[in-house]
């Protein structure tokens, strides 16, 4: 009876992020554009197998992954080995990016998109071991109470320098890897070890040290990505006529070919999709059986029920990759396409204000860390305003990177800007916000924005006449991450002399 009832919770929290989107679409589908989408019911459809393979995905984590995953953070915090719990938080990090739903959409997008130039799974290994890499450095970080916010300064520095000489099909990419390595699998995961351990440690501030692991898991993919780009398009020699030609051959072969698929095939196929993503699911089996039975020696509690949720969370990624390609991605380019129709681009910016804020607002990863983050300031932050000012900052950050699309402007000065102003302010906010500043920019995208707002990116790129879908398609995300953060320290900062000139006056 309790799972049922978990279960009905996890099927409206993932209803409720899917709810702003359907509601922001619908206005402007009978209020502006005023016609019904092609494939409405295919897309229908889609959207609701999304909803059940979220919901399944969910009680998955919480039945099998995250209670096993948050025992081994405690027992390692107690113990205090440095070698372990860093070993630990590499092994978490990579096992927990290398099974992101989100980051799964995009890397598919990107090999899809790039002809295969861009490999996916290179790609989320990539990404997947920059994560592990920093937050086994963000672990060392809270045990040796360092502030956030040199970290943070030296590495975006780092960005912005590597950004100069980046590609710039890989670019947009590359950003929106750092934007979307942090969701539903990743930030509870990496939270709770930051927390746990600046709990367990004396002397270390929750709030001050606990956070940031989220923020420095964004960061680092960047340049990783961005590498890996330097070397696929200036380093290694050009496939892309022969690819493109494969790829043109293929689609044209996919529309032209009747549909000779027997039940047998597709249920063959099916059965290789859930391989595939048992292969995505087991490196987070393997790490927690290793240091479970392998380093803390104790058997896993409830172990049926732990298999139980590793089966769930398997089938529920297979049931939001399939609900993805008939819904979301359908949705997105869809409501591109007949939004460039129109005579203005002013809906087209209006659209995406709007999809930003509302999806935000619902996002229940923000809810839960605002409240967290209202208890750990002892009454200097209002959970409320925090939800507001991100909302805020991500329905600024996508409008802005709508408009680098319609304008075609270089991705590069847009984003070397933004991470300046994040640099400068970062000086000049109160220590206590900066960690919490940064990890608001990583978990403002749900499994159900991100998807979309890619779609709504490449259709628009597809779209606009002169537009490079590799090029300006991606970096939405990255706009989504960014302008939070300047949101969230610019209210700390304005708080701060408000309050400073108060004490004067009385």
């Amino acid at each position: 009876m309790n799972h049922l009832m978990t279960f009905w919770h996890n099927l409206k929290h993932s209803f409720g992020n899917l709810l702003p989107i359907v509601l922001v679409v619908g206005v402007f589908q009978v209020l502006v554009i005023r016609q019904v989408p092609d494939n409405l019911s295919t897309m229908l459809v889609g959207l609701g197998i999304v909803v059940f393979g979220v919901a399944i995905f969910l009680q998955g984590l919480d039945l099998g992954i995250f209670p096993v995953g948050k025992s081994l953070s405690n027992a390692f915090a107690r113990r205090g080995s440095l070698p372990v719990l860093m070993a630990f938080g590499f092994s978490i990090g990579f096992a927990a990016v290398v099974a992101e739903p989100a980051l799964i959409a995009v890397a598919e997008q990107a090999q899809e998109i790039s002809g295969g130039r861009i490999d996916a799974l290179t790609l989320r290994l990539l990404v997947a071991l920059s994560v592990g890499l920093v937050v086994a450095l963000g672990v060392l970080r809270t045990l040796l109470g360092h502030p956030l916010h040199w970290y943070m300064i030296s590495g975006y520095l780092l960005v912005v320098t590597v950004t100069f000489f980046a590609p710039e099909e890989i670019v947009g990419l590359a950003y929106d890897s750092g934007g979307v390595t942090t969701n539903i699998v990743t930030v509870p995961l990496i939270a709770a070890l930051g927390v746990g351990l600046a709990a367990s440690i004396k002397g270390r501030n929750p709030l001050a040290h606990g956070f940031g692991l989220v923020a420095l898991a964004v960061m680092v993919p960047m340049i990783a990505v961005q590498l890996y780009g330097i070397v696929v398009y200036t380093l290694l020699p050009s496939p892309a006529d022969a690819a493109q030609l494969a790829a043109a051959a293929a689609s044209a072969a996919s529309m032209t070919s009747p549909p000779t698929n027997t039940a047998g095939q597709q249920a063959l196929s099916i059965l290789l999709d859930l391989l595939s993503m048992l292969r995505d699911v087991l490196p987070i089996i393997l790490v927690i059986l290793f240091f479970q039975y392998g380093v803390i020696r104790k058997p896993i509690p409830y172990v049926r029920r732990v298999i139980l949720g590793f089966a769930m969370v398997i089938v529920g990624l297979y049931a939001f990759v399939v609900g993805l390609k008939l819904g979301l991605f359908p949705v997105g380019r869809s409501m591109a396409e007949q939004l460039i129709a129109l005579d203005t681009h002013t809906w087209v910016y209006l659209f995406a204000f709007a999809i930003g804020f509302a999806t935000t607002m619902a996002e229940p990863a923000l809810i839960a860390i605002g409240a967290q983050a209202e208890e750990a300031a002892h009454g200097k932050l209002n959970a409320r305003h925090i939800r507001l000012l991100v909302a805020l900052g991500v329905a600024i950050g996508i409008t802005i990177g709508v408009h680098r699309i319609i304008t075609g402007d270089s991705i590069h000065y847009y984003i070397m800007g933004g991470y300046a102003l994040v640099i400068a302010l970062t000086f000049f906010a109160p220590r206590f916000i900066v960690p919490l500043a940064y990890d608001l920019g990583g978990v403002t995208t749900s499994e159900v924005t991100v998807p979309l707002v890619t779609a709504l990116g490449i259709g628009l790129a597809t779209h606009i006449e002169g537009r490079n879908v590799l090029i300006d398609g991606f970096g939405l995300i990255a706009f989504a991450s960014i302008f939070p953060i300047i949101t969230v320290m610019l209210y700390a900062i304005v708080m701060e002399l408000i309050k400073a000139d108060t004490g004067e006056i009385s």
